[in-house]
This record gives C-alpha cells, structure tokens and sequence, in this order.
C-alpha cells in the first residue's frame, strides 16, 4: 500500500499563487505516472497535471500557470500554482499510478482544499 499526503491547499486572493506537496510512503520512481487532479461539487475529477518519465503534461485551462515537478529523494510530488483565478478553487487530489502487468494501480491522497476569492 502507499500513503499520499497532500498539503499547501488555501485561501488564495485571484492573480495569487499556491504551491501544493505530496509526500508518498514510498519512492516514487517507481511509479509509472505521478499526477495533480481536481474536482469541484457535482463534477468530475479532472487532470489538472501529469509527470512521467520525462514528461509533463498539463490540462489546457492551466498551461502556462502551473508547475509539475518531482523531487524523487524526498518521494515528493510538487505543484506551483501561480497567476490562480476563481475556477481553479477545488479540491487538488494526488494520484500515483502503477502498471503491473497490464493492470494500473491507482492511489489517492485525501485530498486538499484550494479556494481562489478575493
């Protein structure tokens, strides 16, 4: 089993910036992707931000604003949060996933608040 603890969730004034962590139980290289997602009430979680491998990719709403990166000494997820606006307020979700022989593994952090009002 893995633990991912989110952290770094507020209240944000728009144009402000937030910088989101998530520590996992493990190391985290040895997951095949790493990633931030969001949900509001009602809605669907969304991808908010992906790292794999290399690669990092991004929902459309947020290119440009914010950063994906890992520090795997610190088995640490980051996620830089600049220039907020009022419909990025959700709850921001840590995902690891793992593929094991053709099956993904999905694991969740609790989950952390983000409000984004002036």
């Amino acid at each position: 089993q893995v633990q991912l603890v989110e952290s770094g969730g507020g209240l944000v004034q728009p144009g402000g910036s937030l910088s989101l962590s998530c520590a996992a139980s493990r190391s985290i290289s040895s997951f095949a992707t790493m990633g931030w997602y969001r949900q509001t009430p009602g809605k669907q979680r969304e991808l908010v931000a992906a790292s794999s491998g290399g690669n990092r990719n991004y929902a459309d709403s947020v290119k440009g604003r914010f950063t994906i990166s890992r520090d795997n000494a610190k088995n640490t997820l980051y996620l830089q949060m600049n220039s907020l606006k009022a419909e990025d307020t959700a709850v921001y979700y840590c995902n690891a996933r793992s593929l094991w022989f053709g099956t993904q593994y999905d694991y969740w952090g609790q989950g952390t608040q983000v409000t984004v009002s002036s």
